[in-house]
């Protein structure tokens, strides 16, 4: 047993620690709070934006030669950018191998062209630091890395990379283009998700941002989202007919770059929202365990001090009945 100083010893050390992680905590719950409130303010108008999207993206399905190159889905993929979303510190739990892992089995899924011939490329679009790990683990190629805030506050944040992707995607070197994100749910639950930004696929199932069920907070719940894909269901074969001033090149040229920036800045919102929950729950989850150390450790102190106690009664008696005899 460890003698009664290197127990305090240890014992301030955690005690010291305990107060890192708690004031860790605190920082994270605050920060969180402020991404929540940003993610809720957002999310109705992302998750609408992104109809509208979907109705250009089937109206322009309808139309033979297409209304907009990035509603145009390509007959051959080459070659995929994904924007991967990260963290730029650890001390959050899993919440980064999270989406990594979730973005590597999605890689997977797809990593063979659809005629069996060749292998699909991947490039990674890095925001957030620990990003970095898809290329020294995985060895997938990164193209390019951006600074990410712990609050984002304005969309033009996102600028640089919807830029990036847009016009990769336009001249061709990326065939399709993902965003790797953590989905909030709430602060106990984060969501992994992977979700197709260009082309537009009208067809996918995944395609809002968010939405578990109803909540009132949200503005947008399941049941919208039911009763808009019913609507889309029945009017599937109806061709709409938009009237386009000037003309519908300009107006898509500045409206669809517009709603994928959109996209990209919900993308971080959630993921920062998350990311800071899980952070949050990672020092609380640190603080309950260093204090239940700090208890254990207390009771082989007191222990090892009553031992160190009934050792010292015990010399003193063995002396007292020496000199009595």
């Amino acid at each position: 047993m460890a003698n009664t100083r290197d127990i305090q010893r240890r014992i301030k050390s955690i005690n010291n620690t305990k107060k890192i992680t708690r004031a860790m905590e605190m920082v994270a719950a605050a920060k969180m709070r402020r991404a929540v409130e940003a993610v809720l303010r957002t999310r109705t108008y992302a998750n609408l934006s992104w109809l509208t999207v979907l109705n250009l993206a089937q109206t322009s399905s309808n139309n033979s030669n297409g209304l907009h190159p990035l509603l145009s889905p390509r007959k051959t993929i080459k070659k995929i950018g994904i924007i991967l979303v990260t963290s730029n510190r650890g001390l959050c739990g899993g919440f980064n191998s999270a989406i990594i892992n979730k973005a590597h089995q999605s890689i997977k899924k797809y990593q063979i062209s659809e005629d069996g011939s060749s292998k699909i490329a991947t490039d990674f679009i890095l925001v957030g630091k620990k990003g970095a790990v898809v290329s020294k683990y995985y060895g997938y190629n990164i193209a390019a890395e951006f600074p990410k805030e712990d609050i984002i506050s304005e969309v033009k944040e996102v600028l640089p990379v919807s830029r990036l992707v847009i016009d990769d995607y336009l001249s061709g070197k990326y065939d399709k283009v993902m965003v790797a994100y953590t989905d909030f749910i709430n602060a106990a639950k984060q969501i992994p998700r992977v979700k197709q930004l260009l082309p537009i696929d009208i067809n996918a199932r995944d395609e809002y941002l968010g939405i578990v069920g109803e909540d009132t907070r949200l503005g947008i719940d399941q049941e919208f989202i039911k009763g808009k894909e019913e609507k889309y269901l029945r009017d599937k074969d109806y061709v709409y007919e938009y009237t386009f001033e000037p003309n519908p090149k300009e107006v898509l040229d500045e409206m669809i770059p517009r709603l994928i920036e959109v996209q990209l800045f919900q993308a971080l919102l959630e993921s920062n929202a998350s990311e800071h929950s899980a952070r949050m729950a990672s020092m609380h989850q640190a603080t309950d365990a260093a204090r239940d150390m700090v208890a254990e450790l207390t009771l082989s102190f007191n222990k090892a001090r009553q031992a160190a106690i009934t050792a010292e009664i015990a010399e003193i008696s063995a002396g007292a009945n020496a000199l009595a005899e």
